[in-house]
């Protein structure tokens, strides 16, 4: 039987949060070391009941630094004789980038589109808080505890803080995604009393991605081309006519046809007037107040200063002195020149 005069643990896989020594037939004496480096803790067992519990330091191991085990030993004047012990290392570092996702979809309700199911994805970290409450609760006198043995654990109490969380924060579907940091954070304070009655820290807790099932993404991608359209539907109407009067230009036969189409959509109101009045009657009517070519007789608009028809002006002038003329006349009322 040997005698074990160091006692420590040199952690070689990062994944490890309970660590047995293995004892073997070695025996602790009087005066050994125990050696607790940073983010670790240590604690002595007796025949399964747990005693101390060393925080990080160098130790000496006496009577006075163990007391409890000292006491469930009976040593009233302390311990000369080497005795056996369970000796349990605890990681109390933070274990980060842990993968969480919602194996099933969440099924909540939203103000807008009623029940809907959602799916989320992310990371988390934890560390042990409480390594006693932990080797109670959890791990036990197990010679190995890891993250692998607690995750899925994990896993299942984060889908229940997150529809939690989203239930009651009301905010809806269409705005989750710019509320992810409100939500980790309403999550990380739903779970906290359950990761602390584990002896455990739920450190961080973070969104990845947040989706909706693909029908109803596929309807909302629809909603907002709709959307877009509508908000620009005389910009598509314009479009939309001068492709067809292209069209009609390259087969002069299919113009009636593109111009009736056209008219249907109600691309062409303004057009389908015009051709209203001209059947009516014969030619364009003058505006209200309008007045008729002194030359030719066309209907004149009232700003009108030339005729459209004949081309010469609605209020003839003299050629010489420029004065005006009135309708009918021979000569120039100004100058007397012959007209």
């Amino acid at each position: 039987m040997g005698l074990l005069k160091v006692i420590e643990w040199t952690e070689s896989d990062s994944d490890t949060i309970v660590y047995k020594v293995p004892m073997g037939g070695n025996t602790i004496n009087r005066g050994s070391v125990l050696n607790v480096r940073e983010s670790q803790v240590a604690i002595f067992c007796d025949k399964g009941r747990m005693a101390d519990v060393f925080l990080p330091g160098y130790y000496k191991l006496e009577t006075d630094s163990i007391p409890v085990l000292t006491k469930l030993l009976s040593w009233k004047y302390g311990f000369e004789k080497p005795f056996k012990s369970d000796v349990y290392f605890v990681n109390t570092h933070q274990f980060t980038n842990m993968k969480w996702g919602t194996s099933s979809p969440i099924m909540i309700r939203d103000a807008d589109y009623g029940a809907v199911r959602v799916r989320g994805f992310g990371t988390y970290a934890f560390r042990v808080k409480d390594a006693f409450v932990f080797m109670k609760e959890l791990s036990g006198t197990l010679s190995s505890f890891s993250t692998r043995d607690i995750t899925d654990y994990i896993r299942s109490m984060l889908v229940m803080g997150i529809s939690d969380a989203i239930g009651e924060s009301g905010v809806p579907v269409l705005d989750m995604a710019g509320n992810l940091i409100e939500l980790s954070a309403a999550v990380k304070k739903s779970l906290t009393p359950r990761f602390e009655s584990m002896g455990l820290e739920l450190t961080g807790f973070n969104f990845e991605s947040f989706s909706l099932p693909p029908e109803l993404e596929k309807a909302l991608d629809e909603s907002t081309r709709l959307g877009m359209m509508r908000k620009n539907i005389d910009v598509y109407t314009q479009i939309a006519q001068a492709d067809a009067l292209k069209e009609a230009a390259k087969n002069p036969g299919m113009a009636g046809s593109a111009m009736g189409a056209g008219i249907g959509m109600g691309m062409g109101v303004g057009m389908g007037r015009m051709f209203a009045d001209i059947s009516a009657g014969g030619a364009p009517k003058p505006a209200e107040g309008g007045k008729h070519c002194i030359h030719c007789g066309a209907a004149l608009s009232a700003t009108a200063k030339f005729c459209p028809e004949c081309g010469k002006p609605v209020s003839p002038t003299c050629p010489k002195c420029g004065a005006k003329l009135p309708a009918g006349s021979k000569f120039c009322p100004e100058c007397g020149t012959k007209l």
